[in-house]
């Protein structure tokens, strides 16, 4: 065999590795808690807090439009709320309905007596897995049991609860 007879055997056996390289990695990859395959994962929408500050006994909005991704809450989906004073103490718990897509609008009156300071009010769909970190939709065959947070960060937004009395 002459010198580029070896060079091109040399070669073929490169690309023959990394071809094996390739595989393995792709069947490492697959092997995975996450299907790659799936489709992304689908998180809650992004919720808005209306008005920003407010005074006791004045309205405020919480809301969210759908997702834009394969949410499927389900056709009696709800939304827990829950709002948090400047100390941490739950001043407002509550369920109120959502879309199958994630949409929602929820109306509280800050309560008398709210501390003045800057509260924090949550918003996540209600006994549902809804904390998708595995890209598999699992929302649709969600158990009747009770779910438990436990990896995901709750997102919060601020409102700013100013004192003496509402309108």
């Amino acid at each position: 065999m002459g010198k580029s007879g070896r060079g091109l055997a040399v070669f073929a056996r490169l690309r023959t590795a990394a071809a094996f390289l390739v595989l393995a990695t792709v069947a490492t990859g697959l092997s995975g808690c996450r299907d790659v395959f799936a489709p992304p994962p689908c998180m809650p929408p992004a919720y808005t807090v209306t008005p920003s500050e407010a005074k006791p006994g004045e309205q405020v909005t919480v809301s969210a439009q759908d997702t834009n991704c394969d949410a499927r809450y389900g056709q009696n989906a709800q939304v827990q709320v829950t709002v948090r004073d400047a100390f941490g103490s739950l001043m407002l718990e509550e369920l109120a309905p959502m879309s199958d897509d994630g949409a929602f609008t929820f109306v509280f009156t800050v309560p008398p007596g709210a501390a003045p300071g800057k509260a924090a009010v949550g918003a996540h769909p209600y006994n549902l897995d809804w904390c998708d970190d595995t890209g598999v939709n699992n929302r649709a065959s969600a158990g009747t049991g009770t779910l438990v947070l436990v990896s995901c960060a709750e997102r919060l937004v601020p409102l700013l609860i100013l004192a003496g009395t509402g309108a």
